[in-house]
């Protein structure tokens, strides 16, 4: 089951190939390149390059045996060794897995972009991972220790609490285990980047300036501009919540997204975070969005978030029991 997972590295390549070749982006009636449609970034490609690649680039040999051997893919095509009729005994929660294998939806291909498949999409700085300062490292570490608090819910991680993953939702927009589509849609003066994380509709006006710093939104602020065909994508005013995100951004972080339709089945993602407080350089990356036919659903997190509930119940029982006398 596996091998399956190699067949579409071929056709990609040709794909792209093909697509290098004079290819002129479809256009909406003002004459900008046409981004509508539904896109996945699904892959096993992640932010921060894994220590087991050296690169950023695999050869076409190597791509074929980190694809056959990758950790997700043998996850995938062996159900989480799951056998029928027989339920999970919690031993796979030390990994991470709050679902098993059924539930995920992670991609089984490296990303492709450029001619080049990709073991990270930062390309800048050169290893690969994400530069934190000194101080960055510090504040992650007290945010870390705040959200292990159970006091109550506000002291629980964003995911958690059903606000934001800021992995897929962005800036920037980075794909995860699961619910990796988006929906993009354009006018002449606005381009609305819709997530199927958290179900999460980015309105950016177009040739605007920002003006919300008094009244920071979750996601921050974002203003856009074409630059020829690539859509340009400014982002600052961010509430201080998203300081609590996986990708820590201060209130005046900025990040700039490029989006550039290559071909009929592919945009290159482009993003740069500058934010001091947290980083030692401005960092970034390119990501591949791939077409699809797929729909974008709505993630109702809170109508099912029974998490929270058994988590701070957990922690009143523990409160109860550590009270007891011996």
């Amino acid at each position: 089951m596996i091998k399956n997972f190699l067949f579409p590295f071929a056709v990609l390549l040709l794909v792209n190939q093909a697509s290098a070749q004079n290819w002129e982006p479809p256009r909406t009636e003002n004459g900008r390149p046409d981004l509508q449609g539904t896109w996945s970034n699904a892959s096993i490609t992640t932010l921060e390059r894994s220590p087991n690649y050296k690169s950023l680039v695999l050869s076409d040999d190597e791509v074929i045996r980190a694809t056959t051997d990758h950790p997700q893919n043998i996850r995938l095509a062996t159900d989480d060794n799951l056998v029928q009729g027989e339920l999970l005994d919690g031993s796979d929660l030390p990994k991470g897995r709050g679902y098993n294998a059924f539930w995920i939806d992670p991609g089984t291909k490296f990303g492709y972009i450029n001619g080049e498949y990709r073991t990270s999409w930062i390309v800048d700085p050169a290893d690969g991972r994400i530069p934190y300062s000194e101080q960055g490292k510090a504040l992650r570490a007290q945010l870390a220790k705040l959200n292990a608090g159970f006091d109550g819910p506000e002291a629980r991680p964003l995911a958690e609490r059903c606000i934001s993953t800021n992995m897929r939702t962005g800036p920037p927009m980075i794909n995860g285990l699961y619910n990796n589509n988006y929906e993009i849609v354009q006018t002449a003066d606005y381009v609305v980047l819709r997530t199927e994380m958290i179900s999460h509709a980015r309105i950016v006006p177009l040739n605007a300036k920002h003006k919300l710093q008094a009244l920071p939104p979750m996601f921050g602020e974002s203003v856009g501009h074409w630059d020829g065909d690539t859509l340009v994508v400014e982002t600052t005013n961010f509430s201080p919540m998203q300081e609590q995100a996986s990708i820590s951004l201060s209130t005046n972080a900025q990040v700039t997204e490029k989006f550039t339709r290559v071909s009929d089945e592919q945009i290159i993602y482009e993003f740069t975070i500058d934010d001091p407080k947290y980083y030692s350089q401005p960092w970034g990356g390119e990501l591949s969005f791939l077409a699809t036919d797929e729909k974008v659903y709505e993630f109702a997190c809170h109508e099912g978030n029974y998490a929270m509930e058994g988590i701070l119940a957990g922690a009143r029982r523990q409160e109860m029991d550590d009270r007891k006398p011996e």
